[in-house]
């Protein structure tokens, strides 16, 4: 079992920044793929991006291409999502997902963290 804890979520204006951390409770850390998603009110989880295994690739959806950085630290057990010039439409509840597969869908992922909300004021 595997338990993520997100934490970094605030309440800031358009244009700021905001880095997300999410700590994992395993000894087996490097073995998964970590995930980053949100959910909106009103609407769906949607995938944000993921970092690989190894660290070596990532992915994003297009909303966030260039704002958004995944990145990680085994060492510390730890994902970050770093986010730049933040806008209204990024407020949302910022969830963390570990899966074995480097993937965009929510069910490919095991295990989730409890999500840390993040709020752009405009």
């Amino acid at each position: 079992q595997v338990q993520l804890v997100e934490s970094g979520g605030g309440l800031v204006q358009a244009g700021a920044s905001l880095r997300l951390s999410c700590a994992a409770s395993t000894r087996t850390f490097s073995s998964y793929a970590m995930g980053w998603f949100r959910q909106a009110p009103g609407k769906e989880r949607e995938f944000v991006g993921v970092i690989s295994r190894s660290g070596r690739s990532t992915y994003y959806r297009d909303f966030v291409k260039g704002r958004f950085t995944i990145s990680r630290d085994d060492a510390k057990n730890t994902v970050y999502l770093q986010m730049n010039s933040l806008k209204p439409e990024d407020t949302a509840v910022y969830y963390c997902a570990a899966g074995v597969g480097y993937s965009y869908r929510p069910n490919d992922y095991n295990y989730w963290g409890q999500g840390t909300q993040v709020t752009v004021s405009s």
